[in-house]
């Protein structure tokens, strides 16, 4: 709404070239609901139409120019009056004069980088748009694009293990082991733990995802603990020799990749913490930080190209693919085929 009780004379739409045919993802917004973006990743342009629609027939619309930016942009919620950019890209669209008529205008922005992910946290946000502003002696028009921004990795073949022993003195020694310490969004965990010393009653055993927002620096930090999931992976006391297995499905869950030290405001971590209960409800926990990546469409659109049999399998068939996971002792490429983020 203008000045004076008069609305805005003119509405301003943003569309994007390819957009019917471009890959949309969910991005979490500030009251904890969900919106679908168009995706984007680093590198790609971004072009398009504004399109500028006078409400009123034969009305006509002064400005002092016509343009369009490119936005990458930290929030930090304890600090709402400074918007942090990191990206900053400006075209202009027209000079200043009247516009008598709906006029649409070309842009463009060529192999953008986009460093960082989208996300929105419990004391920050970091999100990418494109703003058309054009410019009035009272105000200004304004319409702003919220775009999502994916960022993928991938790790060398070499990815050690996690094997620690933790214990408490003449009571309880354990040994846990995971079977790697970076793991892809659709990946799964594996790992077991081995009692060696057990003199203390265990009512049970649970295993948790927690993700760890950290934001500021130096004497003002700020740091919160989210738990993802939860399982109980064990009920009863164990004796000396137990074994017991773990398995943890990611692909279920809302989780970023690892982020560390984003534009030096924030940084994102994943932990596994290991917490054993005794029947006097007294808890021992052990965290481990794990490491979380974006893995690319390359296996999967593979995956997509091969022939899919409809006919029923063979007896031969099934026995055949039951010893192909069997040889497969980490899981690592078990990924559905459909889009991550349909």
């Amino acid at each position: 709404m203008s000045f004076f009780g008069f609305g805005q004379s003119a509405e301003i739409d943003i569309i994007l070239d390819g957009a019917t045919t471009r890959r949309t993802t969910e991005v979490k917004t500030e009251d904890g609901k969900k919106e679908r973006l168009f995706l984007f990743f680093d590198g790609e342009s971004l072009s398009g139409k504004v399109n500028i629609t006078l409400k009123k027939p034969g009305y006509k619309l002064e400005h002092q120019g016509i343009k369009i930016e490119f936005l990458g942009q930290i929030e930090l919620y304890y600090d709402r009056g400074n918007h942090h950019e990191f990206t900053s890209l400006v075209k202009e669209l027209a000079r200043p004069g009247e516009l008598h008529h709906n006029t649409s205008y070309d842009f463009e922005f060529n192999q953008v980088e986009k460093p960082y992910e989208v996300y929105t946290g419990t004391n920050v946000k970091l999100r990418y748009f494109l703003r058309v502003t054009v410019i009035r002696r009272l105000t200004d028009l304004v319409k702003e694009l919220d775009l999502a921004v994916h960022t993928l990795s991938s790790y060398p073949e070499m990815n050690s293990s996690i094997k620690m022993e933790v214990g408490i003195e003449d009571s309880l020694h354990i040994e846990f082991e995971y079977n790697k310490s970076k793991y892809h969004l659709k990946d799964v965990i594996v790992g077991k733990i081995y009692f060696l010393l057990v003199r203390i009653k265990i009512r049970h055993m649970e295993i948790a995802i927690i993700r760890r927002e950290t934001t500021g620096s130096g004497p003002n930090v700020f740091n919160e603990n989210e738990t993802i999931a939860k399982y109980e992976i064990m009920d009863g006391s164990p004796v000396r020799g137990e074994s017991i297995p773990i398995r943890v499905f990611l692909a279920g869950y809302d989780l970023t990749p690892t982020m560390r030290d984003i534009n030096k405001k924030f940084s994102v971590r994943y932990y596994l913490n290991l917490v054993l209960v005794d029947e006097e409800e007294r808890r021992y926990f052990k965290q481990q930080e794990i490491t979380l990546w974006r893995k690319g469409d390359r296996i999967r659109k593979s995956l997509q190209m091969a022939p899919v049999p409809v006919t029923t399998p063979t007896s031969n068939g099934e026995t055949d693919q039951v010893q192909a996971f069997e040889k497969v002792p980490t899981p690592v490429n078990e990924e559905p085929i459909v889009s991550e983020d349909a």
